[in-house]
């Protein structure tokens, strides 16, 4: 349960500050430009400490690493609902993403240690419980600011509540510290970079429906704007409810028809949301995307454990730091892409990726 909880902590937490965003802006008088600077100063510096987070596991322990991370990401959360200068957001939007990459990748390294000593299926459940809490964390946010409170009320209300889950779990973790020959930075070798490559697609396809779904559905499908956020709820919601049954799924159908399949179902989401006007069957699609490449990441978080080319710790970080490039880079991208031939062929790409990642997984299982 420890070990689930920390994911749902690191959710709760990011989904404190997501609300307190256009706050900001307006108290601080910014416009777009420089808050788009500002929010990348977290993803940069979240990308910068991730390569190096597996030596804190290796010279702490997973237990010390994620309780520091854990109390300090609700002490920042507060310090976020109050700061008075854009440069001191700055400064601590780039702590928030040392933060959270450091926090990302060892609670994924714990994570892989747990099932295995385990030996049960439980890595889609905790990936779920980031969900939860990035849902708990904004449901709760708009709930206290509809009673009047304000942002930094708010942000002590849920920093308690971060405080008192670690104050509990926190002696939970287990204080594992890996095999000791990690290098300073951990770079992806072997089957680990094929990993590496299956998590990146999988990470390009989130970011890029969370970034460029509702223009699709406005510009490509004539969607109205007051409609198209709905795209990427119902995939929000698909992938949840995937990752909730997922440890079942896989259980049952096994890693191998998981992974390609769950490619394969993913890609013909995509196909269905271009070939297909009805604003019915195109949710539809958004859905199957979900439901798709919900378990494909839990489950290479997974298989890491069972491979020998590196150590648990670098392999964990390594494959972090690489799929962590669609997150931070991908949408941007496409961006580029749609703006040069159309938002559709965005759509193209993405779903012809989902079928290359079903191939190269098909090669994976055959040499692992």
């Amino acid at each position: 349960m420890a070990a689930r909880i920390i994911f749902f902590v690191s959710g709760f937490a990011i989904a404190t500050w997501a609300p307190m965003i256009p706050l900001v802006k307006d108290r601080l008088n910014i416009g777009a430009d420089v808050l788009g600077l500002l929010i990348l100063c977290t993803g940069v510096s979240s990308f910068l400490m991730m390569p190096v987070a597996g030596l804190f596991a290796q010279k702490f322990g997973c237990r010390k690493v994620l309780r520091v991370m854990g109390f300090l990401m609700g002490a920042e959360i507060v310090f976020l609902s109050m700061l008075p200068s854009v440069w001191l957001y700055a400064v601590f939007l780039f702590i928030l993403g040392a933060i959270g990459g450091t926090m990302n990748v060892n609670m994924n390294i714990h994570a892989v240690i747990v099932e295995k000593l385990s030996k049960k299926r439980m890595m889609s459940g905790m990936h779920a419980l980031w969900s939860v809490g990035c849902f708990l964390g904004a449901g709760l946010f708009s709930i206290l600011a509809k009673l009047g409170l304000s942002a930094t009320q708010i942000a002590i209300l849920h920093c308690s509540v971060i405080f008192a889950i670690m104050l509990y779990f926190g002696r939970y973790f287990l204080p594992y510290k890996g095999s000791g020959n990690e290098k300073a930075i951990a770079i992806p070798k072997g089957i680990v970079g094929l990993f590496g490559i299956l998590a990146v697609i999988s990470f390009l396809g989130e970011g890029g429906m969370m970034d460029w779904s509702g223009i699709f559905l406005n510009e490509a499908k004539g969607v109205d704007l007051s409609l198209a956020g709905v795209g990427y709820a119902v995939f929000s919601a698909a992938m949840l409810i995937g990752r909730l049954i997922g440890d079942k799924v896989v259980q049952a159908l096994g890693e191998q028809k998981v992974v390609i399949f769950g490619g394969l179902v993913a890609s013909l989401g995509y196909i269905l949301a271009i070939v297909v006007d009805d604003f019915i069957v195109v949710q539809t699609g958004f859905a199957l995307l979900g439901l798709g490449a919900a378990n494909i990441v839990p489950v290479v978080y997974t298989l890491l454990g069972k491979q020998s080319i590196m150590p648990i710790n670098s392999a964990v970080t390594a494959v972090t730091s690489v799929g962590y490039l669609g997150v931070m880079f991908g949408p941007a991208l496409l961006g580029f892409i749609a703006h040069g031939i159309g938002i559709t062929a965005v759509f193209c790409i993405l779903a012809g990726l989902f079928i290359i990642q079903s191939f190269i997984a098909r090669y994976v299982f055959k040499i692992l």
